[in-house]
């Protein structure tokens, strides 16, 4: 009886701590680029279907990471590298840091930038998003190519896209 006793807590036991498979993000499971609600500066609502078909550069952000700054810094002298690509840059964060950050780096002068807020706060979870900044490359076709989490060169970005 002692016996049995052990095998059973032993197998609860076991079972509590089992972990589940780990599955797979929804990007990886639908490589296409998501529905998009992004609410822009002139407070316009942009979608995917508003998007030109080119290559697409997400960039998920926070107008006040360090890290997303230092990103930043580093693509606003490569702008003209970067004039091919679409580059949708979004945030979670109040729509006057984005303002501001739009301003500081004068990106309403690059017709290649779009900026706006997640209002539905959809991207984190669609890409498992666990540090900023967050970039999801996209080919002309809208389907996945490959994402970059953190600070990330302009030049590994770009030869990702003629790859």
């Amino acid at each position: 009886m002692k016996w049995l006793m052990v095998l059973l807590i032993c197998g609860i036991g076991n079972s509590l701590w089992a972990q589940t498979p780990k599955q797979d993000p929804p990007y990886k499971k639908n490589p296409v680029l998501p529905e998009l609600e992004i609410m822009q500066p002139d407070n316009s609502l942009l979608t995917r279907n508003q998007l030109k078909k080119q290559a697409t550069l997400i960039m998920y952000f926070s107008p006040d990471c360090d890290h997303c700054i230092q990103q930043m810094d580093e693509m606003s002298k490569r702008m003209n590298d970067l004039k091919k690509l679409q580059v949708v840059m979004v945030t979670y964060q109040p729509m006057e840091q984005l303002v501001d950050f739009v301003k500081k780096y004068k990106l309403a002068d690059h017709s290649n930038f779009k900026t706006g807020r997640d209002i539905k706060f959809q991207l984190p979870g669609f890409y498992q998003i666990k540090s900023l900044p967050y970039f999801a490359l996209y080919d002309k076709d809208f389907k996945l190519i490959t994402t970059f989490e953190s600070n990330t060169k302009v030049d590994k970005i770009l030869k990702a896209f003629r790859k």
